[in-house]
């Protein structure tokens, strides 16, 4: 098949460091090609792939301190793929919804992957308008607020199957939280975990310009304690060594999370993950399996010594099973052949909606959009 993939331009694909939707982008579209499609990547010209990159900025925006407005590249973007679109079988589009006017026409041709969250209060309006435009989830949970959209799908992230080194022998001292630093992240919440224990935690995450103030203000003053490692951001390289060494990644998170990547980052390193019950995790971890399930700073204290003692083994053989590049490849082709209208393999099958829900949601905590998190950090 003939695709293109539409990244965002804040990263480079795949980013060099913090970039979660960019990652997924470049895992899936190095996989496409390694399949034998042609695939063509639209994405900031600083992009690593073996596909055709077609670039949409010189470089990617967020380590561009010239750049202020990031929305004159993204429309510069979507005008070079409206003229081309007819060089391919189906647009996959990774930018939320911003190019639903220009492609609704050509629909059938297109699905777009959202990858936040979905229970903003403004969104309602723009799915409705938009009807004819196939959506995928990345989790079901992720629809619960918008059960009446398009969803032709739900297909869950993937890694390359040895991107990350599973080392049954390494040593595991220390509790590891990893990603980034926000309010609905609650890495207090792990260290609070890591107090209560008494084991030393490991905080490797970035810092957005937009979360400056909660980093100062709630998190710093909590490091002054000699069992919590402040590490800052890391890179794909350091994820094996980080993860494989610790004896559960906390995801202590207060959000409906549409999946959270770097859970089946740990998974691939055998690493059990501690999490709390919110969003999709129900889906993504299984409970006793590959990690512990919880919804209390005391259940997540208890569930340490029950993380201990899980099969590291099993959990990467579940994450083989689940989660790899291969996986996520095959699925998404499988949707893009049944929305060309003459697939030559079975339709991707309709997952039913989730029945879980929020029981209780506090609006102040809803986060930033992408284009206010990128001004603010401008």
């Amino acid at each position: 098949m003939r695709i293109a993939q539409i990244a965002p331009l804040y990263e480079s694909v795949p980013p060099k460091l913090y970039g979660g939707t960019e990652r997924v982008v470049s895992y899936l579209t190095e996989e496409l090609v390694q399949q034998g499609h042609d695939v063509t990547l639209f994405a900031s010209g600083d992009s690593r792939t073996a596909a055709h990159l077609v670039q949409g900025s010189e470089t990617a925006l967020r380590l561009n301190p010239e750049v202020r407005d990031p929305w004159p590249y993204h429309v510069v973007m979507l005008d070079k793929i409206k003229r081309r679109a007819g060089d391919f079988d189906a647009l996959h589009f990774h930018i939320d919804y911003y190019h639903f006017p220009l492609f609704r026409e050509m629909a059938s041709r297109t699905v777009t992957t959202l990858h936040g969250r979905l229970d903003l209060p403004d969104l309602p309006p723009v799915y409705k308008a938009f009807p004819e435009m196939p959506l995928v989830s990345i989790s079901d949970h992720q629809r619960t607020p918008l059960p009446a959209a398009n969803w032709a799908g739900t297909i869950y992230h993937g890694l390359p199957r040895d991107l990350l080194k599973f080392q049954p022998d390494a040593r595991r001292s220390y509790l590891a939280f990893l990603g980034r630093i926000s309010p609905e992240k609650r890495p207090d919440r792990a260290i609070e975990i890591a107090r209560r224990t008494g084991l030393p935690l490991k905080i490797a995450a970035k810092v957005d310009r937009a979360d400056q103030a909660y980093f100062d203000e709630h998190i710093r003053p909590l490091l002054d304690d000699p069992h919590v490692e402040f590490v800052g951001e890391i890179g794909e390289a350091e994820k094996s060594a980080f993860l494989s060494g610790a004896i559960a990644l906390l995801f202590p998170i207060d959000w409906p999370e549409p999946f959270g990547l770097v859970m089946i980052e740990a998974m691939a390193c055998g690493t059990p993950v501690i999490a709390w019950r919110r969003g999709s995790i129900p889906e993504i971890v299984e409970d006793g399996v590959t990690g512990v399930i919880v919804d209390s700073l005391e259940g997540a204290v208890a569930a340490v010594p029950k993380a201990m003692v899980l099969d590291r083994a099993a959990i990467r053989r579940r994450f083989e099973e689940r989660f790899t590049a291969e996986r996520m490849a095959r699925d998404y082709v499988r949707l893009y052949q049944s929305l060309g209208g003459a697939p030559t393999q079975p339709a991707l099958d309709r997952r039913p909606v989730s029945t879980v829900t929020e029981a209780a949601f506090d609006r102040a905590q809803v986060q930033r959009s992408s284009t206010l998190e990128f001004v603010a950090a401008a």
